[in-house]
């Protein structure tokens, strides 16, 4: 995204949170932002659209930091994943993002809940996506109950929580607490045997951005293997099909993605002499940005 369009979606940002978003007008936006309404239109094909954008970036600066957490961490320390959350809440309040839902869920644009919808689905998903990493395979059954009863106790004890104090100090108690409830409730129900919601609902809340990603990485295995047998006879074989290993492994079997290592093992590749002009490592390196695209899209790292 380019500077001015972020400039604009800044001062759009700050309206929308002392005016609300129903009554910022488009016209507020280019005085306030000091562009044109050509310039306006441009961007966004209206204030919705803009919202739209708001968000998409708010969800990615949480994505990242989120992300940055797990960074030379052990995904199944549960201590990583009370502080993602903490992350997210504070991420949450400082972009004041509860008062404009509101707004949306009360407006009458179906798009707009549409996507706020599709949103809160992909929560679901990365909150279930975490447990499978908490927890061992035998819970798995009950992962997506569990991450659905964990967000309402989590807002739910937040909401209670601010009512009685005035503030929000305690968060990390809150998120320690709902964090301790939900392993209790894990448990119980791997014990009970109880389901309501079987995980391969996922696929069908979410099955452009689920089918989409298996899709590419489909094309990822046919491509990495169609290279590595293109490269057998190289004298350093044994080296590509290393770093092609690494590159397969990290995206078809890791469940956290190290973008930053896949694209520095790809420069290294790059530098290869026998291998950067073949034309499947051309299209390998357009499927793992293809793939690293979708993730973002879809916020589903």
């Amino acid at each position: 995204m380019n500077d001015r369009k972020q400039h604009v979606i800044q001062k759009a940002h700050q309206l929308f949170i002392e005016k609300g978003f129903q009554s910022t007008s488009i016209q507020d936006i280019l005085d306030y932002s000091g562009i044109a309404k050509g310039t306006f239109y441009n961007y966004f094909s209206s204030k919705n659209e803009l919202l739209i954008e708001l968000f998409k970036s708010i969800f990615l600066e949480i994505e990242a930091k989120r992300n940055e957490l797990l960074i030379g961490q052990d995904p199944s320390d549960i201590e990583v994943f009370i502080k993602q959350i903490e992350t997210q809440l504070i991420t949450n309040k400082k972009n004041k993002l509860l008062p404009l839902f509101e707004e949306v869920l009360v407006s009458h644009d179906e798009d707009l809940k549409d996507y706020l919808k599709q949103g809160q689905l992909r929560m679901i998903h990365w909150i279930h996506g975490r447990l499978q990493d908490l927890f061992d395979d035998s819970k798995s059954p009950y992962l997506l109950d569990s991450s659905i009863m964990f967000l309402g106790i989590l807002h739910h004890n937040i909401k209670y929580y601010k009512m009685l104090n005035n503030t929000n100090a305690g968060l990390k108690q809150i998120v320690r607490y709902s964090v301790n409830r939900v392993v209790t409730i894990v448990e119980d129900l791997g014990k009970s045997e109880q389901q309501l919601f079987k995980p391969e609902l996922l696929q069908i809340w979410l099955p452009e951005a689920i089918n989409s990603q298996q899709n590419v990485l489909k094309e990822i295995t046919q491509t990495v293997f169609l290279l590595k047998k293109e490269l057998s006879t190289s004298k350093d074989s044994v080296k590509y099909t290393e770093l092609l290993d690494f590159i397969h492994d990290d995206l078809i079997q890791s469940k956290h993605h190290r973008q930053h290592l896949v694209e520095s093992v790809l420069t290294s590749l790059k530098n290869e002499k026998p291998v950067v002009d073949l034309e499947h490592f051309k299209k390998l390196t357009q499927l793992i940005e293809e793939f690293f695209n979708k993730l973002e899209h879809y916020n589903l790292k």
